[in-house]
């Protein structure tokens, strides 16, 4: 089943990275908020930081929420 909202994360890895989607496209891997709001920003949404990524009602947090990544949440992208 396609999702409704725009924006799909991943459940974590075994290394706490979660793949991101926006509609039909793979932006990459995120270790933390911080690598999510960069995506979207990549994707054309400027004004994504890591209290929107956290907050916004147009991203499907699959297997956890914003809080739930791997041992290193720094959220620096690889």
């Amino acid at each position: 089943m396609a999702s409704v909202k725009p924006v799909v994360v991943y459940p974590p890895a075994a290394d706490g990275g979660r793949r991101v989607r926006v509609d039909d496209q793979f932006l990459g891997i995120a270790y933390g908020l911080l690598d999510v709001a960069e995506f979207l920003r990549r994707a054309g949404i400027e004004d994504a930081d890591e209290a929107y990524v956290a907050a916004s009602g147009l991203i499907e947090w699959r297997g956890g929420g914003p809080d739930s990544w791997g041992d290193d949440s720094t959220g620096d992208l690889a």
